[in-house]
């Protein structure tokens, strides 16, 4: 039997932080590893809104996994950041 891969789940909110270490077989893809750990049911989490990452670069659900990764669940901005940026530089200069 291959050797199991530590990997790890990460979500957070204004209110809570979420992180679940645990092991899946060599092969094993973002998507079926969050499947294996339960927290998108736990959450209510839907990956059809909210994107996923491995150590904050943006990945595809289907990204084959390696030891040691961090698969981090991304929530939808509130803001536009460049819109946020503008409305302070204009607050700046008036």
């Amino acid at each position: 039997m291959a050797e199991m891969l530590p990997v790890a789940v990460c979500y957070a909110t204004p209110t809570m932080e979420l992180l679940r270490e645990f092991e899946v077989a060599p092969g094993t893809t973002i998507g079926e590893a969050l499947t294996q750990s339960g927290v998108l049911d736990e959450l209510g989490i839907g990956l059809d809104t909210c994107p996923v990452g491995i150590f904050a670069k943006k990945k595809q659900l289907d990204t084959v996994l390696r030891a040691q990764d961090r698969i981090e669940i991304y929530r939808p901005l509130l803001a536009d950041p460049k819109d946020s940026r503008r409305r302070r530089a204009v607050k700046k200069h008036a």
